[in-house]
């Protein structure tokens, strides 16, 4: 958790597997509050600002380019990307407040419905945006003796699309279902009191992350598998073997 696999690089403390859900965990607080578009959008900014670059210094590391640096790259990439998705976060309360949209079905659209989606797709697209040198480009594959076949670009593409879906289940579920069973909460007046109902958000919120963050990093293997058949032309003619493996990253 703490050398990066390809690079032999050690990974800032900050940005280590061990430190995610700490420091991911006020960070997904904060985004859920949805006091106003402000707040949301700074809010979300910072997420994203940290979740990006968890991605960046966590990704596959052997994408390679002869037209540019790739490091370079994956930053101007980064800062557009996550202001874009602060900016959709963001959306929905700003169209809300500005045509004085305040019925009870649009707050509950709004405030409750769309966050958690918006949230998972934002993540997914952060992650496909800051990694796209890896399925431009291609990663390293190896065989079952850890030697490098080549570079392909479909292990890359699978390794970015597996990685986006994880973090879209993630941070998707960790919306929903708190808001989801605190609506239930609502209705049945377990708790009447402001301060009570914000608490039992909190480890709601809490529980749903840590019980998620195992299950996302554990629906695919770090050390992703590709088979032969469905790699390039040139890696086919250079293996016999019929698997051939990758980092898939985090």
């Amino acid at each position: 958790s703490s050398v990066h696999p390809d690079t032999d690089k050690l990974i800032p403390v900050l940005f280590r597997p061990p430190a995610f859900l700490p420091i991911c965990l006020p960070l997904v607080i904060a985004s859920s509050l949805q006091f106003g578009a402000k707040q949301t959008f700074f809010s979300q900014f910072v997420f994203h600002t940290y979740t990006t670059g968890f991605t960046l210094l966590n990704g596959n590391g052997t994408a390679k380019s002869e037209e540019y640096s790739v490091q370079q790259k994956q930053i101007f990439c980064s800062l557009g990307a996550i202001s874009y998705a602060a900016c959709i976060g963001a959306l929905p309360l700003v169209f809300m407040n500005r045509y004085m949209l305040q019925s009870s079905l649009t707050q509950l659209v709004v405030r409750k419905l769309l966050p958690a989606p918006l949230l998972g797709l934002m993540s997914a697209f952060t992650v496909a945006v800051v990694r796209s040198p890896e399925f431009e480009n291609g990663i390293e594959v190896m065989d079952r003796n850890g030697k490098v076949v080549g570079l392909s670009r479909k292990a890359g593409e699978k390794a970015v699309k597996e990685t986006a879906l994880s973090r879209a289940v993630l941070f998707g579920t960790t919306f929903f279902l708190p808001a989801f069973l605190m609506h239930f909460v609502q209705r049945a007046k377990v708790a009447k009191n402001p301060r009570a109902l914000a608490s039992l958000r909190m480890v709601m919120i809490t529980s749903v992350l840590a019980g998620m963050l195992p299950v996302s990093l554990s629906m695919f293997p770090q050390c992703g598998e590709i088979k032969r058949a469905d790699l390039e032309p040139e890696i086919l003619s250079s293996t016999e073997e019929t698997e051939l493996f990758y980092n898939r990253g985090i």
